[in-house]
């Protein structure tokens, strides 16, 4: 309600001044505003506002309006700097097709509700847009649980199985805990004894750091974020609206 009040004091004085009225215009004229002056000033704007309250309610959307505007810009401006590490990154999985025209990045954590529901939203887009690239982001946030299944994950492209094993974990209802990955594993095809070995290698903790720091850069404050063309997304989407991103993503490519 303050916010309101002040917002609503501040537009009423802009228009006010467009008259003459303004405590800057009399101070200019005549010196320093009295007691009085000042006080017959805010009357005025205290009667325009109870005479005009829509204006409170179209002030604050304005100021919502130009917030978001200022927010798509400054995303696109730091996807444009931060574009190499985003969509051309030599150490996140790809799916989809791989010289899509369009590239849909995921950040994501296998504990993560919102992230294994849009799973099946994200499969349908591709399955029926053959010329979408699919760019995976592990981004374990939820706990040390979600970091091991992260690391068996990019440990696992090193027998070339990622792709059923982030599907395997992503349907998965039990917990994360080391024999339930492992058992993942078994189920599509890893071999266990290989993928330990390679979960303890320098370079898996190596990419994980490295999608910290990416999603840092990005502002990015939870899962699912979704890069797509120069559209940054937090949190999840329905079909219809991801395709309609896609879409756009696509018409800006042409021109």
């Amino acid at each position: 309600m303050v916010a309101k009040r002040i917002l609503a004091i501040g537009l009423a004085s802009g228009l006010i001044a467009t008259s003459g009225l303004s405590p800057a215009s009399a101070q200019s004229d005549a010196g320093p505003m009295t007691a009085g002056q000042k006080a017959a000033f805010e009357k005025v704007v205290r009667d325009y506002i109870l005479q005009n309250p829509e204006i409170i309610s179209e002030a604050i959307e304005r100021l919502r309006a130009k917030q978001r505007l200022a927010e798509a810009q400054a995303n696109k401006e730091t996807l444009v700097t931060n574009w190499a590490a985003i969509f051309e990154d030599a150490d996140a999985p790809v799916g989809g097709n791989p010289k899509g025209d369009v590239t849909v990045v995921e950040f994501f954590d296998y504990r993560c509700g919102v992230c294994k529901r849009i799973q099946l939203v994200v499969r349908e887009l591709v399955k029926t847009d053959r010329n979408i690239r699919r760019v995976y982001k592990e981004w374990p946030i939820l706990g040390p649980a979600s970091v091991l299944a992260a690391r068996a994950a990019i440990a696992s492209r090193k027998q070339g199985k990622y792709l059923p094993f982030h599907k395997a974990m992503m349907e998965a209802t039990s917990d994360y805990s080391a024999p339930a990955i492992m058992a993942m594993a078994k189920s599509v095809g890893i071999d266990t004894g290989r993928l330990k070995k390679d979960m303890a290698a320098p370079e898996v903790d190596k990419i994980i750091r490295k999608n910290y720091a990416l999603a840092d850069k990005l502002g990015l404050n939870g899962t699912p974020s979704f890069v797509i063309g120069d559209t940054l997304l937090r949190g999840g989407r329905d079909l219809e609206s991801l395709r309609a991103i896609v879409a756009e993503a696509r018409a800006g490519k042409k021109k």
